[in-house]
């Protein structure tokens, strides 16, 4: 079926099938006009699950996420809490979870060095409640949310660990010695990529320093050295160079280059600044062409392709007071649709996603989590919202993951 097949069947469905609702659910990079961070999210035990499959309750807003009509009952595995930022229970919609998020503040070092520092907070699967956990630099969830890998605080470290989400225990070391900086897992959680790095890529260095608005501040530096892929099981990989990304005239866009899976697990990516965005390698490192289905993938939407692979996530597409993202062809990169949300950071199914959605005050920053549908002008609140300042200690930044 045709890409605009699906989409034109997926709106009649849905024109058929409207529901009320129940209540009360539920590193610099470019930055263009607004900023960009992340990762992904799962399932829950059999206690949380059967919350999840719950029908709630939820204000519907529209497209600028801003309340328009009380609450009406909907169908579909939702968990919401609109009353809470950040989120203190389980947020979660179709295959996509909220496996927990972070804060983070600019911590001074000795000779006027900077390390940005997350404290994160975690799903306990068991009691579908986050829970901090201050003593990782990174963290990437596996898909099912059981599992997470970890590094330590001091960046580039030796080794990461497998921690169980239910107890909080880290019950594998796997070592690394070219330096973990980063990781991430594959869509089947098989797999592990961590990133290797010589310097802290969260680090600003005094010695890279420059003048900002007329105030020299310390710069970030690109050190990126290869990665390894780690077979979860086993614990065995194999540590492949890969330097730092630079085009001809060696331009430095950001020092945090972590590679990610491709869609279907068979290749590695790293985001570019230049097009087509995204560069892919086979997992020796090689260099191979852009998969077909992810030809048109904006690098920086953290939503990606749909759980189908037939739709990808797009770009901010709104304009004056409209709020949407754009829902493109992957292949041809022709935009099919829009959905009213100002970011796109995950596929519920086929055709919903979570994103962030901002209040009536237009405040590019004072955003909440919104579940949007493909059709529908409609959004469902899924947290309350973010302060609408950028970049305070107590902003906090999703992770997610898949079920």
């Amino acid at each position: 079926m045709k890409v605009e097949e699906l989409v034109r069947d997926s709106l009649q469905e849905m024109a058929g099938q409207a529901q009320p609702a129940a209540a009360n659910l539920a590193d610099r990079v470019m930055v263009l006009r607004r900023r960009r961070r992340t990762r992904r999210i799962t399932a829950v035990a059999a206690s949380v699950a059967a919350v999840v499959a719950v029908a709630v309750a939820v204000p519907l807003v529209d497209g600028g996420g801003r309340d328009v009509r009380p609450a009406h009952v909907t169908r579909g595995p939702v968990v919401a809490h609109a009353d809470q930022s950040p989120p203190r229970d389980l947020i979660g919609a179709g295959q996509a979870l909220l496996a927990g998020y972070s804060t983070q503040k600019r911590v001074p070092q000795i000779g006027k060095d900077e390390i940005t520092t997350r404290t994160y907070r975690l799903l306990n699967p068991e009691t579908g409640t986050y829970r901090k956990d201050d003593r990782w630099s990174f963290v990437a969830v596996a898909p099912g949310a059981r599992t997470a890998a970890v590094l330590h605080r001091e960046l580039p470290t030796s080794r990461v660990g497998l921690l169980d989400l239910t107890d909080g225990k880290v019950k594998r070391w796997i070592s690394v010695p070219q330096g973990a900086g980063g990781a991430a897992f594959s869509p089947d959680g098989t797999k592990l990529v961590v990133t290797t790095y010589a310097e802290n890529p969260d680090r600003a260095f005094w010695r890279a320093r420059i003048d900002e608005n007329g105030k020299m501040r310390p710069q970030t530096v690109p050190s990126r050295t290869g990665f390894t892929v780690i077979d979860v099981a086993s614990g065995k990989g194999r540590w492949h160079r890969l330097p730092y990304w630079k085009d001809k005239h060696a331009f430095v866009y950001n020092s945090r280059t972590d590679l990610e899976f491709s869609h279907d697990g068979r290749f590695l990516w790293e985001p570019l600044p230049v097009n087509p965005g995204r560069k892919y390698h086979a997992l020796d490192g090689t260099d191979v062409s852009t998969p077909a289905a992810e030809r048109h993938m904006p690098p920086f939407v953290r939503a990606g392709l749909s759980p189908d692979g037939r739709l990808a996530a797009g770009d901010f597409a709104g304009g004056g007071e409209e709020i949407a993202s754009a829902i493109n062809d992957p292949r041809t990169g022709r935009q099919i649709t829009k959905v009213p949300g100002q970011q796109l950071l995950a596929w519920a199914d086929d055709r919903r996603l979570i994103a962030w959605g901002i209040g009536g005050d237009g405040n590019e920053f004072h955003q909440r989590l919104v579940l949007v549908t493909i059709g529908s002008k409609k959004v469902q609140p899924l947290s309350g919202f973010r302060t609408p300042k950028d970049d305070t200690a107590g902003r906090w930044e999703p992770l997610f993951t898949t079920r």
